[in-house]
């Protein structure tokens, strides 16, 4: 519990911080299709939503939380081979999308065991102005795709020999 505090009260500031520095807008990727959130919440009555900076700096900030916790790497657990990857940080996308209730963007790690380059897609959720990251998903090691996305943010599994490269596919 005091860790997810901590990751909040954090990700609060540092959001205040980026509004009043006049954060900058979302640039146009092509990686996934992309669904524009108008802003409009219940009955028709316009919500600020988040700039993709707010978005961006939330997943900077879980990141680094959750290094601090585990000895100076961001552990995720890759279901494909069935055992935790020790990553660090190289960089979050500038693109962001929204699909349902959640924003998303891209961030590239390094295995630090491993030495593979990954893709991780992180789903950043928005309540009442507090974003929390919520998903953190391998989307691609050493640029083959696990799954894509068509022109609705809609994932799509790719078939495992695609995923692996072994059909030249991507």
């Amino acid at each position: 519990m005091k860790r997810i505090l901590q990751f909040v009260l954090i990700a609060m500031f540092v959001a205040g911080l980026a509004r009043l520095a006049g954060a900058a807008g979302e640039h146009g990727g092509q990686e996934h299709g992309g669904i524009k959130h108008g802003g409009e919440e219940h009955g028709g009555k316009t919500a600020a939503a988040p700039s993709s900076e707010d978005i961006r700096t939330a997943m900077k900030n879980y990141v680094e939380a959750e290094t601090g916790y585990t000895g100076g790497y961001f552990e995720v657990t890759d279901p494909d081979i069935k055992k935790a990857r020790r990553l660090s940080l190289i960089r979050v996308h500038e693109r962001v999308g929204k699909t349902g209730d959640y924003y998303y963007s891209c961030a590239d790690f390094k295995d630090e065991d491993s030495g593979e380059m990954l893709d991780l897609d992180l789903d950043v959720e928005d309540k009442e102005g507090i974003l929390s990251v919520v998903d953190v998903r391998i989307h691609k090691v050493e640029g083959h795709a696990r799954y894509t996305y068509d022109e609705n943010d809609n994932r799509i599994p790719l078939p495992v020999a695609e995923a692996a490269g072994e059909t030249g596919g991507e």
